[in-house]
């Protein structure tokens, strides 16, 4: 790792990757802090622009999107109870109150100071142990492969909100969407309906910022623009925390470190449960469980500093794997696919310099973030006036020209729109989008593995005679069948008490 540091240094340091890493941060807080937008959906949105960059510089722009996203999500559950993305849902239940209560500026410096050290540290321990992990990835074959993917989805199915089979459903779309075009091994073309367009397979760009992004933008654009609410910035000057506050979170301050750490490392998970685990945790372990939900600063603390340990856990797998952690991160692995670095055991051998630049941007990233946040946490009221009218308009023409960018012919986006159109059917069904982009990406690497695997022995059995892979496969089938099961013991509980 340390033989890198001249070079990574020299990186940092240019001044083009500097000031589009500012500009890459402060983008990235903007969509964290605006409900409905998000930092995965700002690294979406700028992809295609990366493609004319060079690799390092991509990395650090990309990245810098991310962790400003991930950082500024709390903004908006503070200020407006409204989480700016999934990872701060949770914030919104103490944030908020605190900021009712005349406690705005140190829910505000809670949520800065647990971001960077969540941020900071998890870059840190995924330096350290993403090589280790390879070496490990190093004795699987096909088998453990192609359950890992299989896993990563079902993973998020289990946790799909509302109707699992609804998860399902969106999965499998995904995994169709990412069948058309040639097939790896036979090279047989599939769903191409012989157009010319469609041989080289649906690209990621066209597909997710459609069905996730323009969907997003007409829907709400369907449903009409509501007032802005007002937020106040009174009392929003300082830093707001002191020595001792420090001491009374230490304990919690670990521990969601490490669940977050733990729940970003499994592939599929991510931010969005790893906040929620934290909150419960830290309420469980409080001996004033009672102050959860009006006002307690554990309840801000625990959150997110586990939603942004999640980024570190992340990316260890989805450097030493290939399997991306969460779905910004299977978006990254699409990114650098194009830039030619394809993740997985060997990147540290052939590209062993470009991933401790991943970790080291990371760690770099979450002091910008912190530096940016307090110089200008009292102008955070601001960011959330920004009419809705203008700021989605303008993230409307960015979409069209992603799609131009990233294929260079009009046909791409007006297949861009069709996807828009599928968004937005999904949206009405009630289907998540997280399992459709996980599946998207992964479809590829699994059924790559899958046929591999076949050719090697002939027969499925071997998926579950291996050790490895049969443990994953078990793990797979349970997270298909757990809702199942909880809903049934639910209702049998319901039964019992009833009579």
């Amino acid at each position: 790792m340390f033989e890198y540091l001249p070079y990574i240094f020299g990186q940092l340091v240019l001044p083009g990757n500097l000031a589009l890493m500012f500009i890459g941060t402060v983008v990235g807080i903007i969509f964290g802090a605006i409900p409905g937008l998000s930092g995965t959906m700002a690294v979406m949105l700028f992809m295609p622009l990366t493609y004319t960059m060079s690799h390092e510089t991509a990395i650090i722009f990309l990245l810098s999107l991310w962790i400003g996203g991930c950082s500024g999500a709390f903004i908006g559950s503070v200020l407006l109870g409204i989480p700016g993305s999934a990872s701060a849902v949770s914030t919104c239940w103490d944030g908020n109150p605190m900021a009712k209560q005349g406690k705005a500026s140190k829910a505000l410096a809670i949520g800065m100071t647990a971001s960077f050290i969540g941020t900071f540290f998890s870059a840190i321990f995924g330096a350290l142990l993403a090589a280790k992990t390879a070496d490990i990835a190093f004795a699987m074959g096909p088998w453990e492969y192609t359950a890992l993917c299989l896993v990563a989805m079902t993973m998020v199915l289990a946790i799909s909100k509302g109707n699992m089979f609804k998860g399902l459903a969106a999965t499998s779309i995904g995994l169709i969407l990412a069948s058309v075009g040639y097939s790896p091994i036979d090279a047989e073309p599939r769903f191409t309906f012989d157009n010319m367009y469609l041989i080289g397979g649906l690209g990621m760009i066209v597909v997710l910022t459609g069905i996730f992004c323009v969907s997003h933008i007409l829907v709400t654009f369907g449903k009409g623009f509501v007032e802005n609410p007002k937020v106040s910035k009174e009392g929003l000057k300082g830093y707001g925390l002191n020595v001792q506050d420090f001491k009374n979170e230490a304990g919690n301050i670990v521990r969601s470190f490490l669940i977050g750490l733990g729940i970003g490392f499994l592939p599929g998970m991510g931010s969005g449960l790893s906040n929620l685990v934290a909150y419960s945790s830290a309420k469980n372990a409080s001996k004033t469980p009672e102050l959860f939900g009006h006002g307690c600063e554990s309840g801000v603390w625990a959150p997110e500093v586990a939603n942004n340990a999640s980024i570190g856990g992340a990316m260890i797998p989805m450097a030493a794997l290939g399997i991306p952690g969460d779905s910004t991160t299977a978006l990254l692995i699409g990114a650098l696919t194009i830039h030619g670095l394809e993740m997985g055991p060997m990147v540290f051998a052939n590209s062993g310099d470009v991933v401790y630049l991943m970790f080291v941007t990371v760690a770099v990233v979450a002091l910008l973030v912190f530096a940016i946040q307090m110089v200008c946490k009292r102008y955070f009221p601001y960011i959330l006036r920004v009419p809705n009218h203008y700021m989605y308009s303008a993230l409307l023409v960015i979409c069209l020209a992603s799609a131009y960018v990233d294929s260079g012919n009009l046909y791409k986006v007006g297949m861009m729109m069709f996807f828009c159109f599928v968004g937005i059917l999904m949206a009405a069904g009630g289907l998540p989008n997280s399992p459709l982009i996980l599946a998207f990406i992964l479809g590829p690497i699994m059924e790559k593995n899958m046929l591999r695997a076949f050719q090697y022995t002939g027969t499925w059995t071997t998926f579950f005679t291996r050790p490895v892979s049969g443990v994953l496969m078990v793990v797979a089938i349970f997270c298909v069948l757990s809702p199942i099961f909880t809903a049934v013991i639910g209702r049998l509980k319901k039964k019992k008490e009833s009579v």
